[in-house]
């Protein structure tokens, strides 16, 4: 049972009464006749064989409500997406496989990339731009979801909370960020969340003082959750970085967009385990290394726009508030393990927080030698500002790959 504190500047959606999903469905069914949704599901080829996607899958046949959904499938060769194609094919939605590695979406980028505007990256971020691209292109609903596809824990009340709070005709919510507590094996798990993102926005309002984004970035109580849902209108001018700050940069693009009364919360799950990603110690361009340095990159980037000038010395100060912050931390969530009977690792949990307190420090210089990196891939209307065709041609190729 959760609490019910309103304790940040937007809204929290809790779960007070284990409502069943079946109620909050019956709603959606009702709202759909005039406010369609759709899921967007960004998946690996690799994942279909994986733990977890296939119940994923079995849980979704049963959510009538949604009108379309959209898989994003990346490193797939013609054999593997003629199997992903049957695979999906339990669905009973209306869905479609965007094959990302396929000869006409690769014809797609191509085009856009004659306008340098197409992803240089690969990865989730470019995998969840082209699915949002063809959201658009498709027109088929007025608000949209997305989760991973790794999920074991996976509940279709996920995707039904999700919407619930963007679709509900009094509410005025255009996005939806869902929370939950990360473990696996009762272990506590959710390390850049816990152990870096929270404390380093202690270390900058101790630094840089009072700011409304580092007050907006904490009060979401997991801000690098990916599950998350938006209205259409809010898509086509939306900014999304192509690295491991997805998750940020979207929040930080709320905040430039929208008023906190518009952005909201929600309790999608009572526990939560997916992929684990390695730490990474000795390669600062993988794992949780490589995430904690893009993560603190884009905060220190969206706090310079406002006009927060950063220096050597002052990266040197965040670090030191940072790390006497998060090793108190580190306290609170072993007792907090101890309380439920689950367990933290003390050692690793501290050596994770001498990795990110340098990489905290790698990322300001980083930020400092190139001031004009653009992580951000190109919004879509501006896509379409260059290619004015872009989504029918987007529409049919995806269309001939799943005919």
């Amino acid at each position: 049972m959760t609490d019910f504190f309103q304790n940040g500047v937007i809204a929290t959606l809790h779960n007070l009464t284990d409502r069943s999903t079946e109620s909050i469905e019956k709603e959606l069914m009702q709202w759909s006749e005039s406010r369609p949704m759709s899921l967007i599901l960004p998946c690996l080829y690799s994942e279909l064989h994986g733990p977890a996607l296939s119940n994923i899958i079995e849980e979704l046949t049963k959510a009538s409500y949604i009108s379309e959904i959209i898989i994003g499938l990346d490193a797939a060769n013609k054999e593997e997406f003629d199997h992903a194609r049957e695979f999906f094919n339990k669905l009973p939605q209306h869905h479609v496989i965007l094959w990302n590695d396929g000869p006409k979406l690769r014809k797609i980028d191509q085009d856009i990339n004659e306008h340098s505007l197409a992803p240089d990256q690969s990865g989730k971020g470019r995998n969840v731009w082209y699915c949002l691209g063809y959201f658009l292109a498709s027109g088929k609903s007025k608000a949209v979801a997305l989760h991973d596809c790794d999920v074991l824990t996976y509940k279709r009340s996920i995707p039904a909370k999700l919407l619930y709070s963007v679709n509900h005709p009094t509410f005025d919510y255009v996005f939806c960020k869902g929370y939950y507590y990360r473990a696996h094996e009762n272990n506590f798990s959710g390390r850049v969340s816990r152990l870096l993102v929270s404390p380093l926005l202690t270390a900058l309002k101790q630094s840089v003082g009072p700011h409304d984004y580092l007050d907006f970035l904490g009060s979401f109580r997991y801000v690098l959750a990916g599950e998350f849902s938006m209205r259409a209108g809010v898509v086509n001018s939306l900014r999304i970085p192509s690295d491991w700050g997805l998750e940020i940069g979207i929040l930080s693009e709320m905040y430039r967009r929208y008023s906190n009364q518009r952005i909201c919360q929600v309790d999608i799950a009572d526990c939560y385990d997916h992929k684990h990603q390695s730490l990474s110690e000795n390669n600062p361009n993988a794992g949780l290394s490589k995430m904690s340095i893009d993560i603190s990159k884009i905060i220190y980037r969206k706090l310079a726009t406002h006009g927060i000038t950063h220096t050597p010395e002052q990266f040197r100060t965040i670090k030191a508030a940072y790390y006497r912050r998060a090793l108190d931390l580190i306290d609170n969530y072993s007792n907090d393990a101890a309380m439920n009977e689950l367990t933290v690792d003390r050692h690793k949990e501290e050596s994770t927080v001498e990795l990110f307190a340098q990489n905290i420090m790698d990322a300001g210089d980083k930020f400092l030698f190139n001031p004009m990196e653009t992580p951000f891939m190109p919004t879509w209307s501006r896509v379409a500002s260059a290619i004015p065709d872009i989504f029918s041609n987007l529409h049919k190729a995806v269309s001939e790959d799943n005919s």
